[in-house]
């Protein structure tokens, strides 16, 4: 898909999927050695992967809204969600670098929740996401059009991030990812009122 701002999508999370967390400065594992690096098929890898590819579609969306409405409240809101969720994006992919194990799952996703996700050919890899339908729907649509149909999006989105965030901050073996999936929550949890407020202001429903 072609769109608006793709270039500056690309570039950015080009630019933090590189940032790799240095152990010896805010490794995962506290600073201690390889060895204690999760298992592959841990909780800790498992939510860095799927948690990655789910803040990717998040910053995409937000990428389109940005150029397609002039509400600056809207707009505000979808350069937070670039800023966060990009740089959380990247350290998730630095501490997966760190442990030495692979950025992609091997399984489908969401197996270190205890789920099977059936694969399916709408393009939403996992629950919340947004299908290539409704991003192409989100991409044609224009002003207070688009504001509805992405806060409509994202808070959905957010609910199934918020979910798996929660399963992680609870489950994982890391501090780091203890605490980033707990951030996540809270913050994910914030946003989904500001849109329901949101959404009332333009009198469409979530």
């Amino acid at each position: 898909m072609v769109i608006a701002g793709a270039g500056v999508l690309l570039v950015a999370l080009g630019l933090v999927a590189l940032m790799v967390v240095r152990p010896s400065s805010a490794s995962p594992s506290g600073g201690s050695s390889s060895l204690s690096a999760p298992a592959e098929d841990s909780v800790d890898a498992g939510f860095a992967r799927d948690m990655a590819i789910h803040h990717q579609q998040a910053v995409e969306m937000s990428f389109i809204v940005r150029d397609r409405t002039g509400d600056e409240d809207v707009r505000r809101l979808a350069y937070d969600i670039i800023n966060t969720q990009a740089n959380q994006r990247g350290m998730m992919l630095g501490w997966l670098e760190v442990w030495g194990l692979p950025k992609s799952a091997a399984g489908p996703p969401m197996e270190w929740m205890g789920h099977t996700v059936a694969p399916t050919d709408d393009g939403a890899l996992m629950p919340g996401m947004a299908t290539d339908a409704e991003l192409a729907a989100l991409t044609a649509a224009k002003d207070e059009k688009a504001e509805v149909l992405f806060l409509r999006l994202m808070t959905v989105h957010h609910r199934a991030g918020a979910d798996m965030a929660r399963a992680a901050a609870d489950t994982a073996r890391t501090d780091a990812i203890r605490d980033l999936a707990a951030g996540m929550v809270r913050g994910q949890r914030s946003e989904m009122g500001l849109m329901a407020d949101m959404l009332e202001e333009r009198g469409a429903k979530p």
